[in-house]
C-alpha cells in the first residue's frame, strides 16, 4: 500500500499509479470527506451550466393558466395582507 507525508503546508502527494488509475491530472478539483477512520478523496464533479428557464421548467406549474388581471388582483391582495400584518 502506498504511503505518502503531510507537508509543513498541509499538501500531500498522491502517487502517481492512483492519480493515473483515477484519472487525475493537474488541477484536479477533490471532494474531501471527513471519514470516521480517516479521509475520502472524490473527484469533485462540476454541475453543468443551467438557465433560469431550465431550472423554471422542473418546476411546471399545474393549475389553470392565470390571466394578468388575476395576477394583478393576487399582488394587491398580498400586499394589503401584508399591510394589515404590519399594523
Amino acid at each position: 500500500m502506498p504511503t505518502t507525508s503531510l507537508s509543513s503546508k498541509g499538501q500531500v502527494i498522491i502517487p502517481k499509479p492512483l492519480r493515473a488509475l483515477h484519472n487525475w491530472h493537474p488541477g484536479q478539483k477533490l471532494q474531501v470527506i471527513d471519514m470516521e477512520d480517516g479521509i475520502l478523496l472524490k473527484a469533485a464533479q462540476p454541475f453543468a451550466e443551467t438557465t433560469l428557464e431550465q431550472v423554471a421548467a422542473c418546476l411546471p406549474y399545474q393549475g389553470k393558466t392565470k390571466t394578468l388581471a388575476e395576477m394583478e388582483e393576487a399582488i394587491r391582495q398580498g400586499a394589503e395582507e401584508a399591510d394589515r400584518d404590519r399594523g
